[in-house]
């Protein structure tokens, strides 16, 4: 289980959505962007499971760290999923973002004098 603290306050999440929800707000901020999210949470306290909203993306910092946890893990895997489904999800395959390694050649809009893709 991971604590995600944002804005000043935490929530209580799974490990999956966690490294779902970082890797989206990276993404997000990438392309310079905000964005509306909800992730699936359990209430500090009683152990119900809720829904968190957050904005991610550029100015909207997001931490994830490990926290102790004494209950059984939610299944949140459809919440995580949902996250990786996002259109500016990383992937590795096709469609989404994607970064390059060095030795790919770059996408023909990228302008590395403008550190950045043109418009074609």
């Amino acid at each position: 289980m991971r604590r995600i603290t944002y804005a000043g306050d935490t929530v209580i999440t799974t490990d999956d959505v966690a490294e779902a929800l970082v890797e989206l707000t990276a993404a997000v901020a990438n392309y310079g962007r905000a964005e509306a999210v909800r992730i699936p949470i359990v209430l500090e306290g009683d152990g119900r499971v809720d829904e968190a909203e957050l904005v991610i993306g550029v100015g909207n910092d997001v931490l994830s760290a490990p926290v102790e946890w004494d209950g059984d893990e939610p299944d949140f895997t459809d919440g995580a999923e949902e996250l990786r489904a996002h259109e500016s999800y990383p992937s590795r395959g096709s469609g989404g973002a994607q970064l390059y390694a060095v030795d790919d050649e770059p996408p023909t809009q990228w302008d590395p004098d403008l550190e950045g893709f043109r418009d074609a």
